[in-house]
């Protein structure tokens, strides 16, 4: 198998997954050559996988009996009566069916989780500041696995609620062991930065490495081990709504992130019947211990919609601007979940990664705007230059909506003066950003952590009036009806 440090180099490096497949002269593959599961294609329509071929009942879902005395069970993720369009379920065929466990008695997970953002919570902060936050620190003062290792950054309403938004990151530095998670809130937009993630769920495998995402849907479980040791990542937790990808409208069939390109994990089944097999539930941001006498992950087959996926980010295909000016960021949306709003959604996962930028008679930075979204950004892996401060892998960037944001004066005059040639730009990077239309607070954890650090206003001081040293040419223009800088009538 190829080592991590190899294949990690081999993608960081690539323009685009396109660039590793040897331009017709080798076999395809669609994975990176050191994962080792084989995965369904496809984001999640109506899938199905045996790990015993000839398990899966045919023409109905719970048959009088199972084979080899399997129990049927129904995971549904919507409404019962929802439209056909919208409707997520699916059906695993297992050794013992969820219910089997030893009752639930609520625990201490860690202190940094947040779930409650309504203003009745007093640690929860507002603030118009744009904001920034350094590299995480990964600890090395003991173990702590991934439950433990959540911490939360901003968000908006309250999973109770059934509509909100949460951003963490996670810091963790051994895997779980006959442990695993449930999120009974939401679901979860997993983005593996540092190490990779060797995540069992009771689905199947699936192997995720930094450059690569993982989505965890609501009441699935799942454990999350660590093959480097320390680990680091983000997550975009949302309540009430299902990731999915966004409609393209003129762009067609095909463009941003293909369906094909997801993949879902094969039915994986293992043999535990040792007792205290410990489940962490998490309701209403309060976290629960449940054990029992056997493993969580005995599926030996499956079928339906309701599955994780993962998706590699080097497989994006960008669309932009190809005679002048700027696509407004949606055009890098790889996921969105719909709100209650039909104009405007819940969350969606933009990510920036090597492209072409051929915009002629075009200012080229980021340009100064305001806009309604929330957001905040990270860096996976390489140099991203748009934010309006310091930004490093590892560390985060929130600016709240409508606050004003935007490059320095340095930058402004070079792009405005300096006419800029076709080039790549981002090369060897990925940064992504956590959107939303919902007005962010900031969780306490993010709040008082040594890693934050308020952008500095001064930045922009150098921003000069270029229009008053016109004042001449705009009063012959004006046929020298000027008075105290507004046009006299």
């Amino acid at each position: 198998m190829v080592s991590a440090k190899d294949c990690d180099e081999l993608h960081q490096k690539a323009f685009h997954w396109a660039a590793t497949q040897g331009d017709g002269q080798i076999p395809t593959f669609g994975v990176r050559a050191n994962d080792p599961y084989k995965y369904l294609s496809g984001m999640p329509g109506e899938h199905e996988s045996e790990a015993i071929p000839g398990t899966l009942p045919r023409g109905q879902n719970s048959p009088r009996q199972v084979r080899f005395g399997l129990y049927a069970e129904q995971l549904t993720g919507s409404a019962f009566v929802s439209p056909r369009s919208a409707h997520k379920s699916s059906w695993v065929y297992r050794m013992r069916p969820a219910v089997s466990h030893k009752g639930f008695s609520e625990i201490t997970v860690n202190e940094d989780y947040e779930s409650c953002f309504l203003p009745v919570n007093p640690k929860t902060h507002i603030s118009p500041t744009q904001l920034a936050w350094l590299p995480f620190d990964i600890p090395t003062d003991g173990p702590v696995d991934f439950s433990q290792g959540l911490k939360t950054l901003a968000g908006s309403g309250d999973p109770s609620l059934r509509e909100g938004i949460a951003t963490h990151i996670f810091v963790c530095n051994t895997s779980m062991v006959r442990k695993c998670f449930v999120n009974l809130d939401g679901e979860f937009l997993i983005v593996a930065q540092q190490g990779r993630l060797d995540i069992q769920t009771e689905f199947g495998w699936l192997y995720v490495q930094p450059g690569e995402i993982a989505v965890i849907q609501r009441g699935i479980r799942f454990s999350v081990g660590t093959p480097d040791g320390a680990t680091r990542g983000y997550i975009l937790e949302i309540w009430g709504s299902n990731f999915e990808l966004p409609d393209l409208g003129p762009i067609g069939g095909y463009g941003l992130a293909n369906s094909r390109d997801f993949l879902v994990p094969e039915a994986y089944y293992e043999i535990d019947n040792e007792p205290n097999y410990e489940l962490i539930y998490k309701v209403g941001g309060k976290f629960f211990k449940s054990t029992q006498d056997h493993s969580p992950y005995d599926v030996i087959a499956w079928h339906g919609n309701y599955v994780p996926y993962k998706y590699d980010l080097t497989k994006f295909v960008n669309i932009g601007s190809i005679s002048v000016d700027h696509i407004d960021p949606s055009i890098f949306c790889v996921l969105t979940a719909k709100s209650r709003d039909p104009n405007a959604p819940l969350a969606d996962f933009l990510i920036f990664s090597p492209r072409w930028d051929v915009a002629s008679n075009t200012y080229r930075p980021p340009y100064y705007h305001r806009n309604v979204a929330s957001e905040l950004m990270g860096l996976i892996y390489g140099q991203y230059g748009g934010r309006s401060d310091a930004f490093l892998p590892g560390g985060a960037s929130f600016e709240t909506g409508m606050t004003p944001h935007g490059v320095a004066y340095e930058e402004f005059k070079a792009a405005s003066a300096d006419v800029p040639p076709e080039m790549r730009i981002s090369p060897g990077s990925i940064a992504f950003m956590f959107e939303s239309s919902r007005a962010f607070s900031i969780a306490e954890f993010a709040w008082t952590v040594d890693k934050l650090h308020f952008h500095d206003p001064t930045m922009w001081d150098d921003l000069v009036n270029n229009f008053t040293s016109h004042l001449d040419e705009v009063k012959r223009l004006t046929d020298g009806k000027w008075e105290h800088g507004v046009n006299a009538r």
